[in-house]
């Protein structure tokens, strides 16, 4: 696998989520990364750009999504940042929880820590919330 780094900046649409899937696919196209760690990759990705767009900057357009893509030879590392308030991951309710099994939302962050090694969260001083997602290979 070569070493490789993309940069992009996202405007806060619903749309931006499929954008970054697409690029996220690509760049894993160039990685040689499995088509089972690919799969857990798209998802953990589409959850964080979904809440960074729909939690973090509420859909405000104003504010960017940035999404940064990395690739080494022992790992994949994305970071999504929002500019929104920032939260506490630990808050979010446990959706396999029974009060919370058959609620149609918050199992994303269940999913990221599910598909990928290394799930983290930092607040930024000058502002919002970034999610480093870690795969290795």
């Amino acid at each position: 696998m070569s070493v490789e780094t993309t940069e992009l900046s996202l405007p806060s649409r619903i749309e931006t989520v499929a954008r970054a899937a697409n690029a996220v696919a690509d760049f894993i196209s160039r990685s040689g990364i499995s088509e089972e760690a690919a799969y857990g990759i798209d998802m953990a990705v589409r959850e964080a750009v979904t809440n960074a767009v729909v939690h973090g900057n509420r859909q405000d357009e104003h504010k960017a999504v940035e999404l940064t893509l990395k690739s080494s030879p022992e790992a994949v590392e994305i970071t999504v940042h929002d500019q929104g308030q920032g939260f506490n991951p630990e808050e979010v309710p446990d959706p396999t929880t029974e009060e919370n099994i058959l609620k149609t939302s918050g199992r994303g962050i269940f999913f990221m820590r599910t598909f990928m090694d290394e799930v983290t969260w930092s607040i930024r001083p000058e502002g919002g919330t970034t999610v480093r997602m870690l795969k290795r290979l």
